[in-house]
This record gives C-alpha cells, structure tokens and sequence, in this order.
C-alpha cells in the first residue's frame, strides 16, 4: 500500500465521504427537531396525536432501516394511482428514509429524558408563575438535554455509520467509492482508507459531543 496509491484513490474517496457528510448533517438537523415533535405528540393528552405518535415510532423503530430505504427509494414509484407522482431523486428520497427512521429513535431518547425529570419541577414552576412554554424552554427542555445527550451522541455515531447503507440503494457514497477500487485494483487498501476516514469523522464527532456534554453539565 503505497503513498501513491493511497494519493491516487483519495480523491474518489473523499468524494464520496463528502456525501457522507451532507447526509449526515442533513439527517441530524431534521430528525432531532422531528423526533422532539413526536415526543411531544406521543405526551399529546388528545388519544389520536398519541396513538398516531406510538405507531409511528413502533413500525419505524420494528423494522429494519435497509427496509425502509429501499421502500423510499424503490417502492414510492410502485405504489397504486399516487406511486407516478412519487418519483423523486434517489439521494432525496434515500435521506426521507433516514430522517423518519431517526426522527423515532430520537423520539424515545427524549422521551427518556422528559422521564426522568422530577414532577416537582412542573409544580415549582407552576408556582413561580412561569406559562407552559417557559417551563417547558427555561426549566424541562435544558434538563431533558442534559439527560438526552449521551444517547444522543451514540445515535448520531451510529447515523455516520449508517450512512454505508446508501451504497445498497445506489447512491454513490465512500463505501461504494472504495469498492469500486478494491474490484479495480485487487487490494483491501481502499477498504482500510475508507475504514480511517470513517473513524476521524466519529472522531470529530466524539469530542464535539463530549465538549457539548462539559457544557452542558456545567450550565
């Protein structure tokens, strides 16, 4: 595995790490919002907003995500009447699949986090005067992240991983860069590249969670 051959292959492989990353960051600002929103909505003391919140997050969260990616991508156009007018870009549709998918994950962790927060902070604040939405974005929420927050640094690493899975609908990420040199070449070294750039973004991701966690903990 020589230096040339690794300058050689970078291109293509930072290429496709580049997609690799929008997924990511697109997939991370739409689902945390989304899956704050199921949250609120599986809480929802009106019985349908919660029913609709709790099969949402059952089926999303009982099936696999390849499933789901591949019915995003390949079975949207096959649906009856409506499928012809569901016909969108592969990397479109392929993110749709992820966020939903991550939106119900997220869900639960906040879920998690509003749980394990005292009744006596609601009744605290109900005294102190505060309106609903201050106790909910000056005293729950705060809390809720401080809580939420390791689990959802563990998600956002596995979503980097995840990401590997756009190669099976075909959309042309690292993963699919580097087998395409390992069938041109007959060498694992573009699997060990793909391998190290994978670990440096979780890397970069560790220590901004973990600086976000001091923060946090601090506060």
């Amino acid at each position: 595995m020589s230096l040339d051959y690794i300058s050689s292959i970078m291109q293509p492989l930072l290429q496709g790490a580049e997609t690799t990353i929008i997924t990511f960051l697109i997939v991370i600002l739409l689902s945390l919002p989304l899956g704050f929103l199921i949250t609120l909505m599986a809480k929802s003391r009106v019985k349908p907003l919660a029913w609709i919140a709790h099969t949402y997050i059952y089926v999303m969260r009982g099936t696999p995500l390849m499933l789901q990616l591949l019915f995003f991508c390949f079975g949207l156009p096959l649906l009856p009447v409506i499928g012809q007018y569901l016909v969108i870009d592969r990397f479109v549709a392929a993110c749709i699949g992820f966020v939903l998918n991550y939106a119900a994950y997220f869900a639960e962790i906040f879920r998690g986090g509003l749980l394990s927060i005292d009744k006596g902070q609601y009744e605290a604040s109900q005294v102190l005067g505060l309106s609903r939405w201050q106790t909910m974005s000056k005293v729950i929420i705060p809390q809720m992240i401080r809580v939420a927050l390791p689990a959802v640094a563990n998600e956002s690493i596995t979503l980097v991983k995840d990401t590997a899975l756009l190669y099976a609908v075909a959309v042309p990420e690292l993963l699919h860069y580097a087998q395409t040199a390992v069938n041109r070449d007959f060498t694992i070294a573009p699997f060990v590249v793909a391998g190290v750039i994978y670990l440096l973004m979780t890397l970069v991701l560790t220590l901004f969670f973990k600086a976000l966690e001091k923060r946090f903990k601090f506060e």
